[in-house]
């Protein structure tokens, strides 16, 4: 998170959020969050209403729900790009995918707009909260959760084909404009490399089949699996026009990402993660070799990002081992993941 933004934020706006959700005081529990201020709370009584797709609105239950808040800036989003947002979420769920929808506030707005009393305002949205936990946490990885992964993005995908955004003020970007690697400072050799990668995936085609709206983050950190083995994704604040294999590089990029066996692991759950997906969507196997450049501008981005905020994630062990020799490596073009696509 930008430092600006974090020195922005005080009790004031967080006060005026919870009044517009109608959160009281003792039901709401600060969350980690990266680009935006995230909270759990607890409401009693209706659960608020829940935008469907086109104009309408309709009550959500039920009488006690658990959501979260999420507070992010207008420095980064705009009003109307976080509108589309939940459109969208909300479409995906109204179509049987698993994903966290979207609620509205107590004056029925998607967004609520909250000024900083400088130049620009927090904009807070709501969700309700996903059931489970994380993968790690409930033992780790098992061929029936990653079936029920590949058949989410699947669905996803396939839904994406039919999407048409509410109002076209909502729309959200195009992939190529939404990277941060783009607006960030990278040193001679590093900005090559991003300009290739770039000119061959500009040069792809674009087409209903292979592009649409998509989540652009879905990893294992951005969903819960709970205790039936149902997988609820959230987190679509990078949600693009793209293509569906950027979205496919991402799931790889992050399953593979700082394993000592990254090769191995990939070789058994890639298959059969796809296995999952063919369930739900039809997509021509040719894009699966796009993969690799995918995941390579994806390492980039991600490194101009995390060096962007390196002050204030330093010491993440996570990170740290991500960063490890990282400039080197895409410095020398070296693949992301030794894998035949």
């Amino acid at each position: 998170m930008e430092r600006e933004i974090r020195d922005r934020f005080n009790e004031r706006v967080l006060g005026e959020a919870m009044a517009r959700y109608g959160i009281a005081e003792g039901n709401i529990e600060l969350l980690d969050g990266f680009e935006s201020f995230m909270y759990e709370f607890r409401r009693e009584g209706k659960g608020g209403r829940v935008r469907e797709t086109g104009p309408s609105v309709e009550e959500f239950g039920p009488s006690v729900g658990e959501y979260i808040l999420r507070l992010g800036h207008s420095r980064r989003r705009t009003p109307d790009l976080i509108r589309g947002e939940v459109d969208w979420i909300n479409f995906l769920a109204g179509g049987g995918a698993g994903v966290a929808r979207a609620i509205v506030s107590q004056n029925g707005n998607l967004v609520e707009v909250i000024p900083d009393n400088k130049d620009g305002a927090f904009l807070a949205s709501a969700f309700v909260k996903a059931r489970g936990g994380h993968v790690w946490d409930r033992g780790g990885w098992n061929d029936a959760w990653i079936d029920s992964y590949g058949r989410l993005l699947g669905r996803i995908h396939a839904l994406s084909k039919e999407y048409r955004v509410a109002d076209e003020a909502w729309r959200r970007p195009n992939w190529e404009n939404d990277q941060y690697s783009m607006d960030l400072p990278l040193e001679p050799a590093l900005a090559e490399k991003l300009d290739e990668v770039m000119a061959h995936l500009l040069a792809l085609p674009v087409d209903r089949e292979g592009y649409g709206m998509i989540h652009q983050d879905a990893h294992a950190g951005n969903f819960f699996v709970d205790d039936d083995g149902r997988i609820t994704l959230f987190d679509f604040d990078d949600c693009v026009y793209g293509h569906f294999a950027y979205d496919l590089a991402m799931v790889l990029f992050y399953a593979v990402t700082n394993r000592k066996d990254a090769a191995e692991f990939a070789a058994d759950f890639w298959p059969k993660f796809m296995a999952g997906y063919y369930q739900e969507n039809d997509l021509d196997a040719a894009w699966q070799k796009e993969i690799p450049h995918f995941m390579k501008l994806r390492e980039i981005d991600l490194y101009a990002m995390l060096m962007r905020d390196y002050e204030l994630v330093k010491g993440d062990q996570w990170i740290e081992s991500f960063l490890d020799g990282r400039r080197e490596r895409i410095a020398a073009g070296r693949l992301y993941l030794e894998m035949d696509f």
